[in-house]
């Protein structure tokens, strides 16, 4: 049942909110001892008792480095342990007046720095379609939340793929929208030129809802939202418009996949071709795949070290360099030493010029496309525990960073599995769009949706 569908019962009065509430809070109960989906969980959350609104209704998880008010906002980290949010984030206002309920806070990478939901001070997070296998991450609390059925959608945030690469490894839906489009106020930073909320959400459809409700300029002064007018993206999706466009599918990511993830991709273009879209190829360049990864880690560094400066442990909390893990450690040291002014015009500043390039380019390929399609992580998820180096690590991220250098939307939808080491391993793929053109997006996911041979259920 969609999200859409469970509202109108519940503002009929055909589906009871507590009753509902109390379902997902058993599901918790059975389900995340073993799973770690979950670090907070509101046993009596306040539900409304004629809810209205969009998402009247609807029950909602939020990423632990976003603020909702008297439940823990730790971003998974020693150094927040026992801080408690004292507002609302604008985007959890938002949900909480359409009517949602928000039932808990979901684990994360520690201050969202890793893709494998494994530095997680509460402990790793476990894959509910892959059991023993990461979750991806950051998101990863939120991404096995909604796989494992226990609430109906929740918000992530996206720094370099951290929405999208647990969504693909987790097998539900993931989007990044352009970046100000949705207002950060109430998100604690990892790197704020690139760091974007959006939803997980078990189809496109309700994605496209949550999105509808959160997105858009407020009364808030935010100044990296713009105010583009707010399309009512669930109203206007339609599947069907994909018969008018042009796909490109990009050569060079398929490249850099494994081949079985890349079949997965090329089968995924063949069924759009079906349904009427145009598909043609695509090339960005391999020197962008290249260098998209190092030029988004050395602005990450610093704005990452910039933003942790306020966690000293005088005001709250405790200084981040005494209690946090390896990854958080490495991007401060790291931060530090790139931001110093001697060799800040080598790295740093090169870096700022490099992605002005890499959006000029990807722009250049969107040009005579509507989207461009191809996979959303280059490799399956490992197992839990599974030691790889940082330049391993790091490669999951190397096809889900160019969006953020370009402040581009972009999305996965869980299309195939791909069977590795005996296990059948949900696989996603990525559709990315030109800023503003969330919608486009957003039509080729459900596209891609109603013909995908992946199970959802």
């Amino acid at each position: 049942m969609s999200l859409s569908e469970v509202v109108e019962r519940v503002r009929e009065g055909k589906e009871d909110p507590e009753e509902r509430v109390e379902r997902y809070l058993e599901a918790i109960r059975e389900k995340n001892p073993e799973l770690n989906a979950f670090t907070y969980v509101e046993e009596d959350p306040d539900v409304p008792e004629e809810p209205e609104g969009e998402l009247a209704g609807v029950v909602v998880g939020v990423k632990a480095n976003i603020n909702v008010e008297g439940m823990p906002c730790d971003c998974a980290s020693r150094t927040l342990e026992g801080y408690v949010a004292p507002y609302d984030a604008t985007v959890v206002r938002r949900l909480k007046e359409a009517g949602a309920v928000v039932i808990g806070i979901t684990n994360m990478d520690e201050f969202a720095a890793g893709s494998s939901g494994e530095t997680s001070c509460h402990g790793p997070t476990d894959n509910p379609r892959a059991p023993g296998r990461i979750p991806g991450g950051s998101s990863s609390g939120s991404a096995a939340a909604v796989a494992a059925g226990l609430c109906d959608v929740a918000l992530g945030s996206d720094t370099g793929g951290s929405i999208r690469n647990p969504a693909s490894h987790c097998g539900v839906v993931g989007f990044k929208p352009t970046y100000g489009l949705v207002p950060r106020q109430g998100l604690v930073d990892l790197a704020m030129s690139f760091d974007q909320i959006g939803p997980l959400a078990g189809s496109v459809e309700d994605a496209a809802l949550v999105l509808q409700v959160i997105a858009g300029p407020g009364p808030d002064v935010e100044p990296t939202v713009r105010d583009q007018g707010v399309p009512r993206y669930h109203d206007l999706l339609d599947p069907g418009e994909v018969e008018g466009y042009t796909v490109g599918l990009v050569r060079e990511f398929l490249e850099v996949s494994e081949p079985g993830i890349a079949e997965v991709a090329e089968d995924a273009a063949r069924r759009l071709e079906r349904v009427g879209a145009e598909v043609v190829e695509v090339e960005v360049g391999r020197r962008l795949v290249d260098v998209a990864l190092p030029t988004y880690y050395v602005i990450n560094y610093v704005e990452f070290f910039s933003a942790t400066r306020r966690f000293d442990g005088r005001r709250y909390g405790r200084r981040i360099e005494h209690v946090c893990g390896r990854e958080v450690l490495r991007r401060i040291v790291a931060g530090a030493a790139i931001s110093r002014e001697e060799v800040r015009g080598q790295y740093y500043e090169r870096a700022l010029r490099v992605r002005t390039w890499i959006r000029r380019r990807l722009m250049d390929a969107l040009e005579d496309v509507d989207v461009l399609l191809g996979p959303t992580v280059p490799k399956p998820p490992h197992r839990i525990g599974e030691e790889l180096s940082v330049r391993e690590m790091y490669g999951y991220d190397v096809l889900t960073v160019i969006p953020n250098l370009a402040g581009a939307p972009a999305g996965t939808v869980p299309f195939d599995t791909v069977e590795v080491e005996g296990d059948e391993v949900p696989c996603g793929v990525q559709v990315i769009g030109a800023p503003w053109e969330d919608l486009k997006v957003l039509n080729v996911m459900a596209a891609l949706e109603e013909v995908a041979p992946f199970d959802m259920g």
